[in-house]
């Protein structure tokens, strides 16, 4: 399934003298099947070659006898340069044989040289591709199109009619508001991983919001981009966080802007969530994705430095092109001022990856909506900082009274049990001063000595664990205090 764009560009790069092209694709199939449709138009001869049949004619009703002793892929140059007659060759999996091989890639310079009289085309069809130097400035690249929204919801059409039929005329079962998101979410894959995920959702005849992570998650491993970003699974319903209302409306005010492309605003580009460690920050960015339903992928900057030059930029430049191919999504910088830092005890390495990633926020065209958090604020670079390179600075503080009602409610319910019959601000009043996830250790080490003694979990063995917590207001108060301080006039408070 090719359009007229992809026939167009290729057509142009074959007629415009480009003795070698390069198709790096999993979509073999495909790019044969477009060579095969401009090699008819072209009317020239199509040859295909791979290493079990060797060198075979591919474009006419049915492959001919493959041309002896041509599986060597010496030999299958050698055809070609001997051949006189104006063809397209396409080579599949090529391209182990650039390494040391000195006969190769002078076999592959002269025919390249020799294209003014015989103007042969080359076309390697492969997953990755690398020319080596010599050869390289002979070759143009090529890239099959993604399909775009409409194409994607015509393949989920394609797929509910195939399954309708082989299940006695039932139909799949779904809604406009589901179909759209499961589109939205299908975007950035090729035309065969999309058909494959779509069959997979449809498999029981339902179209469900519930499979929706499911697919973003396959979608991610087939990218194949795991170790330096990683997948987050589990994203937050945004119920789930306590406190943080100032956010929470922020972003709903944002919402449909980012996702309905078609209103005519600026989308909005990101945040930074600044604040006391254990504050929330963490639980709010997975809660950012939960709330729009978008997958979210986490950049590990501990994952992201490589001890070999332009190794750490090179994982980054492949970070940000994979959230791209994730769009819409949600690119969370954990802890970003570890890869950002100003100092240059690195040998510079940390400015050059701040240079690569400013850049793209000011490039980047995709859906990618950026939640940076911080600890350490004193540690980012200005150049981060500035208005226009996120939409806004929120620091997310101790959470007050009422939020410490919300958050001690949330975790008790979250493991079953029953807030009616807790003093839910007594443990408010109690425990001033603790971040949410000091309030969450504190059930949980009720609940643990409730196990222990047979009990059901009470106010007081709450209370007991909260006596017990000496939180890091208290053990860091200078410097908790300080970032408070720093932030009053400085962020919007995120609650």
């Amino acid at each position: 399934m090719s359009g007229k764009t992809d026939f167009n560009d290729l057509n142009l790069l074959i007629k415009s003298g480009n003795p070698i092209i390069t198709i790096e694709t999993h979509e073999e199939l495909r790019a044969l099947n477009l060579l095969g449709e401009i090699a008819n138009f072209l009317n020239k001869p199509l040859f295909g070659w791979d290493h079990v049949d060797g060198m075979r004619r591919t474009d006419l009703s049915h492959d001919l006898a493959e041309i002896e002793n041509t599986q060597d892929p010496l030999e299958a140059l050698a055809q070609i340069k001997a051949s006189n007659r104006s063809c397209i060759f396409a080579l599949c999996d090529f391209h182990p044989h650039f390494e040391d091989a000195p006969k190769i890639v002078r076999l592959l310079k002269e025919i390249a040289q020799n294209h003014t009289n015989v103007n042969h085309n080359i076309v390697f069809i492969s997953h990755s591709i690398d020319l080596p130097a010599e050869v390289k400035r002979y070759s143009a690249s090529f890239q099959l199109s993604l399909p775009n929204e409409q194409q994607l919801e015509q393949l989920i059409r394609q797929e509910a009619k195939k399954w309708s039929q082989a299940h006695q005329g039932q139909k799949v079962k779904t809604d406009n508001a589901t179909l759209k998101k499961l589109v939205r979410n299908l975007t950035g894959m090729t035309y065969a991983d999309a058909r494959t995920l779509i069959r997979n959702v449809i498999g029981d005849g339902a179209i469900t919001e519930a499979e929706l992570p499911a697919i973003n998650k396959a979608k991610f491993e087939l990218l194949d981009m795991d170790g330096v970003l990683s997948f987050e699974y589990e994203t937050s319903k945004f119920s789930e966080v306590g406190g943080l209302k100032n956010l929470k409306s922020w972003l709903q005010h944002r919402e449909h802007v980012f996702l309905d492309r078609d209103i005519p605003l600026d989308p909005p580009k990101g945040l930074m969530l600044v604040g006391v460690q254990g504050g929330g920050k963490s639980l709010a960015a997975k809660s950012v994705a939960g709330m729009w339903g978008l997958p979210l992928l986490r950049l590990d900057f501990g994952a992201l430095y490589n001890k070999y030059h332009g190794e750490t930029e090179k994982n980054l430049r492949e970070s940000l092109k994979m959230a791209e191919l994730m769009s819409p999504s949600v690119l969370w910088l954990d802890e970003i001022e570890k890869g950002v830092s100003s100092g240059d005890s690195d040998g510079g390495t940390s400015q050059r990856v701040l240079a690569t990633l400013l850049t793209w926020m000011a490039e980047k065209q995709k859906q990618v909506f950026i939640v940076a958090t911080a600890n350490d604020i004193s540690r980012l670079p200005p150049e981060l900082m500035r208005k226009g390179r996120l939409d806004e600075i929120f620091f997310v503080d101790l959470p007050d009274f009422e939020s410490r009602i919300e958050i001690f409610a949330i975790h008790i319910k979250r493991r079953d049990q029953d807030t009616a019959k807790i003093r839910l601000a007594e443990l408010a009043k109690a425990s001033e001063g603790f971040t949410g996830s000091e309030i969450e250790q504190a059930v949980v080490s009720a609940l643990y000595r409730a196990y222990a003694e047979k009990k059901l979990l009470s106010t007081d063995a709450i209370l007991e664990a909260v006596k017990q917590t000496r939180p890091l207001s208290v053990v860091m108060a200078e410097k908790v205090q300080g970032l408070r301080d720093w932030a009053k006039d400085r962020t919007v408070m995120a609650n």
